[in-house]
């Protein structure tokens, strides 16, 4: 095995040794080496504010000692012994879980993967109601397995049309590209009525669930109205399914002010699956259900991976630090401060800037061929030339949606206001450079 000792050797190897479908962002590939904070390092030595975290997953910034720590004490003492024996960092994270989560939620069962946790609730949802079919999004992701992929309506991201559920979709309340030419509030929210003659029309008429995320993560931040879960979420209970809630993307305060997205639309959900920030980057994912609904599933099941003591040490440290610094607070104030910067930012380029979007650190920019001409078209050219201006100043952003033109901004929730001002100062500056290129 050849030594690697440069960023030139590392992206000569990657595109030597692994499948062609781990794409990577960038003309040429960042390789990232270290990180501490909201900033991580190149293999070259060059530094980089860090506002997409891992796709929302260093929730309290990279490498936090007290994370570190905990991780480091729990491999000394026990490192992997799998779901068949229980440990005190599982139960103690499955207890504080019970508490934090909204409504009646009480029991977990840990996976690895947020797809995992969706596949769990999709299973239990049709234990639990006996029925089959379950209501999706369009413009959802639900991750990489064949259900998941059965869940995702993102072309993109389906590599076979298999189908091994009996998924529906109904259309996203994506209000900036209303699927009904309609403009909110006059639409009466006919995204969610209208699931009402999905199950009427395309459904047995008794459903096993509803699954969807507050805020569509890959989908590029689609934030509903105000009304849009109690709409639909009431539909489908009159139908007898279950509303699994996917806070893999918004949970543990990301949208500001809340422990998860939902409780912003004042919804108790019957299921909730989580991942990426549990944990600050170490693999662990949960379905938490009521104690009814988990109850009823009584199959043999185990998870080797899943709540495994090191992934669980660190969540409990996580959770400790999100808890005692309120970053569910700094969340809704650092994310107010990163939306009005936004705005002023689509006033000054209101040609290329048609939307922007979302909740707490959890913000957007749709990018277009002229919104002040009233062309929408997605322009995903300009994406590109934004990520190459913005990595060349020294910042790191996200990118979904459909049509890949969708700018997404989430940085770690311990971000500060300096850092929030540096990196509107550096968007502003590459708006400028891509725009007069």
């Amino acid at each position: 095995m050849t030594e690697v000792r440069t960023s030139e050797d590392v992206r000569r190897k990657h595109a030597e040794f692994l499948f062609p479908a781990v794409a990577n962002y960038y003309a040429e590939s960042l390789v990232l080496d270290s990180g501490s904070g909201l900033r991580v390092r190149d293999l070259d030595g060059r530094e980089y504010l860090d506002f997409f975290g891992g796709i929302l997953t260093i929730s309290i910034g990279h490498c936090d000692p007290r994370v570190t720590s905990a991780v480091e004490a729990q491999i000394e003492r026990l490192g992997h012994v799998s779901t068949l024996y229980p440990t005190v960092p599982i139960v103690e994270l499955a207890e504080r879980l019970a508490r934090i989560t909204p409504g009646k939620l009480k029991k977990s069962f840990f996976t690895a993967s947020g797809t995992e946790a969706d596949e769990t609730a999709v299973t239990l949802a049709q234990v639990y109601t006996g029925a089959q079919e379950i209501i999706a999004l369009r413009h959802g992701y639900s991750g990489r397995s064949l259900l998941a992929q059965s869940l995702t309506a993102h072309a993109p991201w389906r590599a076979v049309p298999t189908q091994i559920a009996a998924v529906k979709h109904a259309v996203s309340p994506y209000c900036y590209r209303c699927p009904f030419g309609q403009t909110y509030p006059g639409c009466k929210v006919k995204c969610a009525t209208d699931v009402e003659e999905l199950i009427r029309t395309t459904t047995t008429g008794r459903i096993a669930g509803f699954l969807a995320e507050p805020i569509q993560g890959v989908g590029g931040f689609v934030t509903p109205p105000p009304e849009y879960f109690e709409v639909v979420v009431d539909i489908v209970r009159k139908h007898g399914g279950v509303f699994i809630c996917d806070e893999v993307q918004t949970g543990f305060g990301r949208t500001g002010s809340k422990w998860f997205g939902i409780e912003h639309w004042g919804v108790e959900p019957d299921i909730m699956t989580m991942a990426k920030g549990i944990a600050n980057g170490m693999p662990l994912a949960a379905t938490v259900a009521t104690e009814e609904i988990a109850d009823s599933f009584r199959a043999m099941t185990i998870s080797t991976f899943g709540g495994n003591p090191m992934s669980c040490a660190s969540a409990n440290a996580t959770l400790d630090v999100m808890e005692s610094e309120d970053l569910p607070g700094n969340s809704e104030t650092q994310g107010a401060r990163l939306r009005e910067g936004l705005e002023a930012l689509q006033r000054k380029h209101p040609r290329k800037i048609g939307d922007v979007r979302g909740k707490g650190l959890m913000q957007a920019i749709e990018l277009v061929a002229n919104e002040e001409a009233g062309d929408r078209t997605p322009d995903a050219a300009a994406t590109v030339r934004l990520f190459e201006e913005t990595k060349q100043r020294g910042l790191l952003i996200g990118k979904g949606g459909l049509h890949g033109n969708v700018v997404r901004i989430a940085p770690p929730m311990t971000v500060g206001p300096d850092d929030v001002d540096e990196a509107l100062r550096i968007l502003g500056e590459a708006f400028v450079a891509m725009e007069s290129a």
